[in-house]
């Protein structure tokens, strides 16, 4: 399979520089050049393919329950437990790395390739800012699961050392457009957060571990932007790994260290008016019952199905089409099931329905860009 970054509709428009949202923080001069500029022209990128492959490898597990999962049984024989045995493990949805071909992984370099193809063909800062941010979201998140799958099996992504450097995952230079190499850190740091001003953008960055936002099973486009990413919001406010009660503290995750300089330079007062969009009243009454906000929730698991590790018996059970399922992915999958049938038996079960193409009274024609 070969995926392809596809550019339809281009315009030739001319653009000046725009002075929206100010650099918070100075990024260096060679990122300067992906600041969005005003008078955006019409290009459109076509992410069906990237669409495709998500909606395949991406495993949804559901919303948060806000319950620790218990400690899974050892095998028989053994005291040893092998897969995910985390109490957030049934958080956040999964990348179905054990799965991966190399055939697979070979497409997902091809495609990041393509991408990078793409921010040289086109310049990028002169999009909608919806285009630009679904632009490097799908480029931050196709390069982490890259690197992943080059490199899987592993337990802790963060934990990679990668290239001569030994970099880090967060740090390496894993992309590079128009002769700027780039890590996924500085996508988000120097790109995006310097330029946006809803902190809704934090969501939109997978980074491969059970701790941070979950990988949708969509690829972002500017039509759907805005509805992908208060969905992440609000399942990731409302989830264990996003906060938590601590005594008179109400503990945070560490992603909102890193975005404090750019969303909340009044702490924790601009993290609650952020946080008020999206709680539900159990994370409302938290809130309203801690004097103080410490960032430091984070589980660094990554986030696929079986913790990188397997059964050394070698334990399978066949799924469907007569598909053999590692033992700690099949004890994975029957928690989850547990979990759905507690939400219905709770009788809270919530479903949601969505409109593609249809116009409806009052609506804007064209997608609400985010700030």
């Amino acid at each position: 399979m070969s995926f392809v970054a596809l550019l339809c509709c281009t315009s030739t428009l001319s653009a000046q520089p725009n002075d929206v949202n100010p650099v918070r923080v100075q990024a260096s001069q060679e990122f300067e050049q992906f600041r969005p500029k005003a008078d955006p022209v019409n290009t459109r990128i076509d992410y069906t393919i990237w669409d495709d492959a998500l909606s395949a490898l991406v495993v949804r597990m559901g919303r948060s329950i806000r319950e620790g999962a218990p400690r899974p049984s050892a095998g028989i024989g053994t005291r040893a437990v092998y897969g995910h045995d985390s109490r957030l493990r049934l958080e956040g949805n999964r990348v179905g790395f054990s799965f991966f071909t190399d055939e697979v992984t070979a497409s997902i370099s091809e495609y990041r390739k393509d991408l990078e193809q793409t921010g040289n063909a086109v310049d990028i800062s002169t999009l909608s800012k919806n285009e630009q941010l679904a632009f490097w979201m799908n480029l931050h998140n196709v390069a982490i699961i890259e690197q992943i799958a080059l490199n899987y099996p592993l337990s802790q992504p963060s934990r990679m050392k990668i290239g001569s450097m030994k970099l880090p995952l967060d740090e390496a230079k894993l992309v590079t457009v128009r002769n700027v190499e780039m890590s996924p850190k500085d996508i988000r740091t120097k790109i995006v957060y310097p330029n946006w001003r809803d902190p809704k953008v934090i969501y939109g960055f997978f980074r491969g571990e059970i701790g941070g936002p979950s990988i949708q099973r969509k690829a972002f486009s500017a039509e759907n932007l805005n509805d992908l990413l208060d969905s992440s919001a609000k399942e990731f406010i409302n989830s264990l790994r996003g906060t938590e009660k601590s005594g008179e503290k109400m503990k945070v995750s560490k992603i909102y260290s890193e975005a404090q300089p750019f969303f909340f330079n009044d702490w924790p007062s601009n993290l609650k008016e952020h946080y008020k969009k999206y709680a539900t009243d159990e994370v409302t009454e938290i809130m309203n019952k801690t004097s103080t906000v410490e960032a430091s929730l984070y589980e660094s698991d990554i986030a696929d199905l079986s913790n990188g590790e397997r059964d050394p018996n070698y334990n399978y059970s066949e799924g469907p089409q007569g598909i053999r399922i590692p033992a700690v992915v099949a004890r994975l999958m029957v928690e989850r099931q547990q979990k759905i049938e507690k939400i219905i038996r709770r009788g809270e079960l919530r479903g949601e329905v969505t409109f593609i193409d249809i116009s409806l009274s009052g609506e804007p024609k064209e997608p609400v860009e985010v700030d």
